[in-house]
């Protein structure tokens, strides 16, 4: 949708002045459509201010996530079409986040190390089933490394509240301004580590670089594809500086995880493995999550995995030899015990 941006609009594209292509980031406005960084964000006396869904702890990841309204890329398969394609939610200052954060901060139960500002890193220390809290006892897979006094009941569920905000939803990095006050505010006034989810598509080298200098800790890079055809009909947009990015990350210090989705008949194990291949190149040891599918928004003729096509992901994108490796959206593809126990045969208890 991005050829659908007016040439005013395009000539004040922020990328455009950056050498690359405006995203697919047209959202539906109550007077039609707009860009994202015109319909969701705004400047009052030099202030910017975003558009935010909601801000509450999530599940599983276990951090405070502000869900964000627009975003520069069009994803068929975006499973928050409703707000980040959708101009919906409340205007946040900076001041506004950092008073979130804040309050948010008094209900910690969990600090980890800055390597571990990840949603990859959460399960390690809880699996969110609520088993401590409802039944008094941990249940059979739980790691056993908080007390039931560290679980506390959010909107998504069970789990510990840990010392990290994150920037989720929509994405519209390429207009960083916002992000970095309220990153600067964040690291000044309170002891959380800022993460941002994002599809990578706004992070030129300038904007790192303006996002390393403000205390943004770290990514969770979501690499819809490998293949520049297969991600342009899923997202409206080039990768070609999206594969870039772990490197340009790394070597700026910030913390990585990456995560892909497999998608049946589109993005299959050997995509995901030559995505890791790439990973691994730059850093044996950046965690990588293998997402299951589920049909939603403009692709819901597309069916979810079954248990050996992600057991089969997985040995594919181990044989790279990357290191850290999980499965995620396990409720997606594992239906019975029988499906359980051929997940657990196939790649061991360890990457769940």
């Amino acid at each position: 949708m991005g050829e659908q941006i007016s040439k005013n609009e395009r000539a004040k594209c922020r990328l455009s002045k950056q050498g690359l292509s405006p995203g697919s980031c047209l959202v539906k406005t109550e007077d039609g459509r707009r860009p994202a960084c015109l319909a969701t964000l705004k400047y009052e006396n030099d202030i910017p201010l975003r558009l935010i869904t909601s801000v509450h702890l999530s599940r599983p990841e276990n951090y405070l996530s502000i869900y964000q309204s627009g975003c520069n890329f069009s994803c068929r398969k975006c499973h928050s079409w409703y707000f980040s394609k959708a101009a919906d939610g409340a205007w946040f200052t900076p001041e506004q986040i950092l008073t979130r954060s804040v309050e948010y901060e008094t209900l910690v139960t969990l600090r980890e190390p800055r390597e571990k500002a990840t949603a990859w890193h959460a399960q390690e220390t809880c699996r969110c089933c609520g088993s401590c809290v409802i039944r008094g006892r941990p249940s059979s897979n739980c790691p056993g490394v908080l007390d039931p006094d560290a679980i506390r009941l959010s909107p998504q569920g069970f789990g510990p509240a840990r010392n990290i905000v994150a920037f989720t939803g929509g994405d519209v990095t390429c207009c960083p301004g916002f992000y970095e006050e309220c990153a600067r505010l964040i690291k000044t006034h309170t002891n959380l580590w800022v993460l941002i989810e994002t599809n990578g598509y706004g992070l030129t080298p300038e904007n790192l670089d303006r996002l390393q200098g403000s205390g943004v800790d770290a990514f969770w890079l979501d690499i819809k594809a490998h293949d520049a055809d297969k991600h342009k009909w899923l997202t409206g947009c080039s990768n070609t500086h999206i594969l870039k990015l772990p490197e340009e990350m790394l070597t700026r210090g910030f913390t990585l995880e990456v995560l892909s989705l497999y998608i049946p008949n589109l993005v299959e194990g050997d995509e995901l493995e030559t995505i890791a291949r790439d990973l691994f190149a730059v850093d044996p040891a950046i965690p990588f999550t293998i997402l299951a599918f589920f049909p939603e928004h403009r692709m819901e003729d597309f069916r979810s995995p079954t248990v050996k096509e992600m057991v089969d992901a997985y040995r594919n994108v181990q044989s790279t030899g990357l290191k850290n490796i999980k499965l995620g959206n396990l409720g997606v593809f594992v239906r019975s015990d029988e499906d359980l126990d051929t997940l657990i045969a196939g790649i061991g208890s360890g990457a769940l």
